[in-house]
């Protein structure tokens, strides 16, 4: 499934001047961002399915950083908070723009 601009602009401006996009996990799978120190990994998640927002929590907590960041649309952040507490992730909820930000 290819990705929509707004979801790559958002995945360059994660990861930084110097960052990785696209870093594999384990079991075949793929973070989306992660900084040049490896300090923050961002997962962004655009559609507000629950199921799919869980597996992006779950990616974020396979991940040894030691921030961990879901950035989502402003209105599925209660969504995915309740999808990090589930899969027991702590990290920070984000809106697209980073203008709004909720720990968990």
């Amino acid at each position: 499934m290819s990705k929509t601009q707004s979801h790559i602009r958002a995945q360059s401006k994660a990861a930084g001047k110097e960052g990785k996009q696209e870093v594999s996990l384990s079991r075949n799978r793929r973070l989306d961002a992660v900084t040049k120190s490896g300090s923050r990994a961002t997962e962004i998640e655009r559609s507000g399915n629950p199921k799919l927002l869980e597996k992006a929590a779950q990616r974020l907590g396979d991940r040894r950083s030691s921030q961990k960041v879901l950035q989502v649309p402003q209105s599925d952040m209660g969504l995915a908070a309740a999808a990090m507490r589930k899969k027991e992730v702590h990290g920070t909820v984000k809106n697209m723009s980073g203008s709004k930000r909720r720990s968990v």
